[in-house]
């Protein structure tokens, strides 16, 4: 039997773009699978830093994110998770209320410092910075971003002994390479943007930049394209996302080798022993237990209980930001931190929030000579302001029944539908293939040889061949005339693929 009731949201003035977020095409049928995720973690290793650069890189305030392990993205978590973002509040809308990623989930779990200049800067020819900051040009240098293979093969390796002019340039290269394979990582997949690597000119100003807030505005745009039904690909710092789920909420846990440690820091360190996954899921599995979590599957403080020493003084005393009702920047991208959203993350009575005003995202284009700090200035000055913006409950003891009665009106409430067991099978079973064919689109065959390259495209064949009999093969009580069977397989198809 299909739940026959309205999945909200029941008065649509918070969730005002429900008819574009990707939960309309879900309950219409639509299933969309796995997000393509963008994330290059796994080459950092192959960096070889002298102590000269290391200490480079800590000046210019990446010493913890240089630390961030290679971690195996669940695309089926990141996806379900996903369905649950809402760009008009930056919050996931779960069962129990809202909850986000905050400044203290930054700060905490990469080391990142939230506060501080914000990430914004000129824009001059990517030519000319890279021949000023890295001392050459690359012949592909399209679209302002650099790719990072072009990156590590060039200055990967730096002699101990080498010139001062040639430490920083390696060391430049490496933290253009760091933010573009983690905080800044495109949905482009290899490249990143020139423009971050005049910010590492000075070491020492890099420092004062708010690099945990600047990835934080990255992220929250990430999750909001995302989030569209339009959309199949999501990128900026995946294994923040997985890390934040996995110290929060009680779906998708790892296994892990040996107990984590709680002593060290960044946090996300704690996540590095993993063995994978408690049982590999689908969106669908994933997306049950979202839509079934209970009060008592959150962790809403989830860093009490860890070693306070392991964090830095300078740290401590900027989390207090945590509950900064304040803008977001990362050069064009600006993007509302709204703590008064979910007050449990502190430890507080969760009341009904302020109204968000409306707002426009603009994809303003990243040119040299624009400029940006002009059209940001609105952005910049409520940044400014960031200390005086502190929430709180307000000292509001009104029963929170209060605030989820509110709640239930302007959220929506499930996902997915329930269905019947011989459907549901049929979807899992159509998720589970979808999936395997998203992964196997995003292998690159560049690199290998003729004979493992068959055998990838044979993988493809295969996936599309299952797809189609599928559809071929639905339940009795899903066959309609063969016209209509056709144009529902050749939709669903175009949908997954293009």
């Amino acid at each position: 039997m299909e739940l026959k009731e309205d999945p909200g949201p029941i008065d649509n003035y918070v969730l005002y773009d429900q008819d574009n977020h990707v939960s309309s095409a879900v309950w219409d049928g639509h299933e969309r699978g796995v997000l393509r995720c963008h994330e290059h973690t796994s080459m950092l290793d192959q960096w070889k830093l002298t102590p000269k650069q290391i200490t480079l890189v800590e000046k210019a305030g990446f010493g913890y994110l240089r630390l961030l392990p290679a971690m195996s993205l669940d695309n089926a978590l990141i996806a379900a998770l996903v369905e649950r973002w809402r760009r008009e509040t930056n919050t996931f809308h779960l069962t129990v209320g809202e909850l986000t990623i905050t400044l203290e989930d930054v700060s905490l779990l990469l080391g990142l410092a939230i506060d501080g200049e914000p990430v914004i800067g000129p824009i001059s020819a990517p030519s000319s910075v890279c021949e000023k900051l890295l001392g050459r040009v690359p012949e592909d240098l399209n679209g302002g971003m650099v790719k990072l293979t072009w990156l590590k093969e060039f200055f990967s390796e730096c002699a101990e002994d080498a010139p001062p002019e040639e430490t920083e340039r390696c060391t430049r290269a490496y933290l253009l390479y760091l933010v573009g394979s983690t905080i800044f990582s495109t949905t482009t997949g290899n490249k990143v943007p020139v423009m971050y690597l005049s910010l590492f000119e000075d070491f020492d100003k890099a420092g004062k930049f708010a690099w945990g807030a600047g990835a934080l505005a990255f992220l929250y745009r990430a999750l909001g394209n995302a989030s569209l039904k339009s959309q199949s690909t999501i990128s900026g710092c995946l294994t923040l996302v997985q890390c934040w789920s996995y110290s929060r909420l009680n779906v998708g846990l790892p296994k892990f080798n040996q107990e984590p440690d709680t002593n060290c820091f960044p946090f996300v360190l704690k996540w590095k022993g993993k063995s994978g996954c408690r049982t590999k899921c689908n969106v669908v599995s994933y997306r049950k237990a979202l839509d079934s979590l209970n009060p008592c599957d959150v962790q809403w403080l989830p860093y009490k209980d860890l070693d306070s020493t392991a964090i830095p003084e300078d740290t401590k005393a900027s989390l207090i930001l945590r509950a900064s009702r304040t803008m977001l920047l990362c050069f064009d991208k600006a993007e509302r931190h709204l703590p008064d959203r979910c007050l449990r993350q502190f430890g507080l009575h969760q009341t009904i929030p302020k109204d968000v005003e409306r707002w426009e995202r603009k994809s303003r284009i990243v040119d040299h000579g624009v400029d940006l700090m002009g059209k940001m200035d609105l952005a910049i000055k409520e940044w400014s302001e960031r200390w005086v913006h502190i929430v709180d409950d307000g000292g509001d003891i009104t029963d929170e029944g209060v605030y989820m009665q509110w709640y239930h009106k302007i959220t929506r409430k499930y996902i997915g539908r329930v269905t019947s067991s011989l459907e549901s099978e049929y979807q899992r079973t159509v998720t589970a293939m979808r999936e395997i064919a998203s992964i196997a689109d995003i292998v690159s065959a560049e690199g290998l040889d003729s004979y493992n390259r068959e055998l990838l495209d044979e993988v493809k064949n295969i996936v599309h061949k299952c797809l189609t009999e599928q559809y071929e093969e639905m339940p009795n009580d899903k066959v309609k005339k063969k016209g209509n069977r056709k144009r529902r397989q050749k939709d669903h198809l175009s949908m997954e693929y293009e």
